[in-house]
């Protein structure tokens, strides 16, 4: 308790010291509410209902879960409306793509995936500083609101370098808040949901995509009034500034992140804020304590160190770089982003008419969002390694049964074989590499290099979802839909190969098992993985008994020998 005291004095916080004596007791030992009898009746039913009814949470915390789904929706819209859309400035514009049109091809690519080459080479970059001189809500306000007037200004366009310019400045809202919000929500939750609001950020991004192309559907048979030329895809753009316009005026209601507020000194503010996300002053002061020792630990391990250098110097660190760079080069390389940027093109070039089109689109938001909801579940039951591996191999069979309608003669034949194609993708792709790849990367990393690390796996994404909106017509004229489809497949089953090499297994793990798991060196993983196939056919295809596969095994056998071969005792854990 004398630590307790002095902490109280240094910050100014004398005045709740008793208040903070029974939080640092929960925050040593949280059961320490049934060893003393220091706490009501009110903080021990609080306390017991963090473990047996971890969702009764108090109305400000789920003010900033409403809040940061509908910054979610944002990113979701903002990637989809332009499916539909497209559809409708293409023509106008002289770029709509056709076989034989190369130009037009690529200028339809660059103004599709205008926003995220921002956020590859510009905009992510600016999340640190964003967040360090505007604080975690400022930064989401400020990101918001370029969203809403980008949205707007996109309606206004009329001509597609015009449109270009609009969608890049749109990036400067996506990509800070891409990385912004998970956090931010994480930061003022208690740690038995922290997980699952993290993965909400990938559930309301789906449902986004879902409300996107039902914009799309709904404003399709908007006529031209008063000489408005094309006001039918203007509102399409401008309906996804309806979210951020929203989470603007939510924004000066909600608490700032205690977290972030700590680390500036602001311990006053930091109680009073968790004094609101929590239903108890010694539940607030508990995580108040809480948070400023793990802030000093990580204040500690950054002294004197070049974090970006670290990243990939240290080697448990690059293991982790290199795990998240693969989940995250996967969620764009595995296709996902044709059929959420050019579904509705697919299936006119398939013969739908585009009213139909747009009508197919919206399945594949529907199925997004509703198969992305198991997910909370399932990425703690299952494992996000597990996830992965089951699903891509499912993914890859879908391309091809989309890649191979292409060859059917008969229309309905066509049509029917493409929709079940992409429609079975999407039922495959929204509980595996929909969620994992975000919620992966925000764990992988130690905590001294977490920021960065989240901003190297989110420019990741961004650069590679660029990579591919850009690419995509022309690829599609040039390949024709059966190869382009074809060579999405074949990344699916080489992203399978890459996930059971390299990507550790994190579920269920503590800080300090996540760095011996991902200290392990990257060839006794890859030779694990290797095991691993070996050990599944002879269980599962020869029904045989073998032992199980122990990657901790291996890494200590891999010890013994390098110590016997360097002479020296060997080391047995």
């Amino acid at each position: 308790m004398t630590d307790v005291e002095i902490f109280a004095r240094e910050r100014g916080l004398t005045h709740i010291v008793d208040d903070l004596k029974r939080g640092a007791l929960l925050a040593q030992d949280p059961k320490a509410y049934k060893r003393y009898n220091y706490y009501s009746e009110a903080d021990i039913r609080h306390v017991e209902d963090e473990v047996y009814h971890k969702w009764s949470q108090t109305g400000t915390l789920y003010y900033v879960v409403i809040m940061s789904s509908l910054a979610a929706a944002i990113q979701g819209m903002d990637e989809t409306v332009v499916n539909g859309a497209q559809l409708l400035y293409a023509k106008p514009f002289g770029i709509q793509s056709s076989p034989g049109s190369s130009r037009e091809s690529w200028l339809l690519g660059a103004v599709n995936s205008a926003p995220y080459l921002c956020c590859a080479t510009f905009s992510c970059w600016l999340t640190y500083p964003m967040n360090q001189w505007l604080g975690r809500k400022k930064t989401i306000f400020v990101c918001c609101l370029i969203s809403f007037v980008t949205c707007i200004w996109s309606a206004l366009t009329n001509s597609w370098w015009h449109l270009f310019i609009a969608r890049f400045f749109l990036g400067i809202g996506i990509g800070p808040k891409s990385a912004t919000v998970p956090v931010y929500a994480a930061e003022c939750s208690p740690a038995a949901i922290r997980g699952g609001l993290v993965m909400m950020w990938q559930m309301w991004t789906a449902f986004g995509i879902f409300l996107g192309t039902l914009a799309d559907l709904a404003l399709y048979y908007v006529d031209d009034v008063n000489g408005i030329v094309g006001l039918n895809w203007r509102l399409m753009l401008a309906a996804a500034g309806i979210p951020g316009l929203i989470v603007c005026l939510q924004v000066p209601f909600a608490p700032e992140s205690p977290r972030w507020l700590i680390s500036k000194g602001r311990y006053e503010d930091a109680f009073n804020e968790l004094c609101r996300l929590r239903f108890t002053r010694v539940q607030a002061a508990r995580d108040l304590y809480y948070i400023h020792v793990l802030l000093e630990a990580e204040n500690e391990m950054k002294k004197g160190r070049n974090r970006l250098v670290e990243m990939f110097t240290i080697p448990r660190n690059r293991n982790a770089a290199l795990a998240s760079w693969i989940v995250m080069f996967g969620q764009q390389f595995c296709g996902v982003n044709v059929l959420a940027y050019y579904s509705s093109n697919l299936y006119a070039q398939s013969g739908f008419t585009v009213p139909q089109a747009l009508a197919a689109s919206l399945g594949i938001g529907v199925l997004n969002w509703v198969f992305a909801l198991p997910a909370v579940f399932t990425i703690d039951t299952f494992g996000r390694r597990n996830l992965l591996l089951t699903t891509f191999p499912c993914l890859s069979v879908c391309l091809l049964i989309t890649a191979s309608a292409a060859w059917i003669p008969n229309k309905k034949g066509k049509l029917a074989g493409v929709t079940i194609g992409t429609y079975l993708y999407m039922i495959f792709y929204s509980p595996g590499e929909g969620p994992v790849p975000f919620v992966y990367s925000a764990e992988a990393f130690p905590l001294y290099i977490r920021d960065i690390g989240m901003s190297f796996a989110t420019a990741t994404t961004w650069f590679w979802n660029f990579t591919l909106s850009i690419t995509w017509p022309s690829m599609s004229n040039a390949f024709q839909p059966q190869g382009a489809f074809g060579w999405y497949a074949g990344w699916c089953m080489i992203l399978w190969v890459l996930i059971l090499l390299f990507v550790r297994e994190t579920k269920g793990k503590t800080l300090e098992e996540l760095d011996q798991v991902f200290a392990i060196p990257a060839k006794i993983h890859a030779a694990y993985g290797v095991r691993q196939i070996t050990y599944a056919i002879k269980k599962y295809l020869l029904f045989q008994n073998p032992p199980p596969v122990d990657l901790y095994k291996m890494a200590a056998e891999n010890e013994n020998n390098n110590a016997r071969r360097q002479g020296t005792k060997s080391y047995v854990p």
